[in-house]
């Protein structure tokens, strides 16, 4: 990708895939069919062995629906000690490998939320001290630098609801105290509005920081339910927090508006979680998300 567009993508999120084997999910090739029939021609490959892992495979699966993979996505718990490289680096080398194989060029990275997204017990503190914090910005540089050297991937930070960075606040510490070299962000617009950060200001103040981004809406009604009951992110995904585009929040076209102004290549990646859904509900919504984000900018396009 070198002509400076917004190039948008999806990913198996969008067809409720959370996880890499389950009964309610779409199944994987119903999944790139529809992709493919939707107008997409970039996806992620979701969670690691969702996809098939077979690197020969694959490529054979998505070259015959014309389509290519823009990153894969891991998960880490650095601030929980720096013996955690271990934990972490194991599934996300295999991500690696898989995403490289592919010509992906990103890793989306999302950090380990601080309450069960079940029970909605906490499983840890929701703050985190200086040490904490410490290994945390260690833990992500010491990753994106591996990330970069040894397979030519740049990680993208994923602030995230239920996690220690998602507010305004947590995401400007992250970017003053890790290296722009090795971190930057995927600016995820519903996870940003869900915990009260501005994709806007984010994408004004820190324009060489945006990485990457996924693109989703948030029902202010239902969020103001969410923060008054205090539940859960996957609670509140049940009651409807997630929105089509464009009937909630933050304005996509101003977000797109924003980061066309960047003047650079960038992936605006569709996400709606919807796990569990009906197989037929996906494809529609990605359609007309698709028609919707197109029509929001001059130099937004799938190709």
């Amino acid at each position: 990708m070198t002509e400076n567009k917004l190039i948008i993508g999806t990913a198996p999120d969008s067809w409720g895939v959370w996880f890499p084997d389950d009964p309610q999910q779409t199944p994987w090739v119903r999944f790139l069919d529809e992709v493919a029939e939707s107008g997409y021609k970039w996806i992620e490959l979701g969670p690691y062995g969702y996809l098939p892992n077979d690197p020969t495979r694959l490529v054979e699966e998505l070259k015959q629906r014309d389509l290519k993979v823009t990153a894969g996505t891991v998960f880490t718990a650095f601030h929980r000690g720096l013996d955690q490289w271990e934990t972490a680096w194991e599934p996300a080398r295999k991500v690696a490998e898989l995403t490289a194989a592919m010509g992906g060029e990103h890793i989306v990275v999302i950090p380990a939320m601080w309450r069960d997204d079940v029970t909605g017990e906490a499983v840890e503190s929701g703050e985190l001290s200086q040490e904490q914090w410490n290994d945390l910005f260690a833990g992500h540089n010491r990753m994106g630098k591996v990330l970069l050297e040894d397979f030519g991937l740049k990680q993208q930070f994923h602030p995230h609801a239920d996690s220690h960075v998602g507010a305004q606040a947590d995401i400007e510490h992250l970017l003053a105290e890790t290296d722009l070299q090795y971190l930057n962000l995927c600016l995820d617009t519903g996870h940003a509005e869900y915990c009260g950060a501005s994709s806007l200001e984010l994408i004004k103040n820190y324009p060489d920081r945006i990485g990457y981004l996924h693109l989703k809406q948030i029902n202010p009604d239902v969020l103001a339910r969410v923060n008054e009951e205090n539940m859960t992110w996957a609670a509140a995904n049940l009651a409807g927090v997630m929105t089509e585009p464009p009937n909630g929040l933050p304005d996509l076209c101003a977000v797109i508006e924003a980061v066309e102004g960047l003047n650079r290549p960038i992936f605006g990646i569709v996400e709606q979680d919807m796990y569990p859904v009906a197989f037929d509900v996906p494809m529609p919504i990605a359609k007309r998300t698709r028609n919707y984000l197109l029509s929001c900018g001059s130099r937004t396009a799938v190709n």
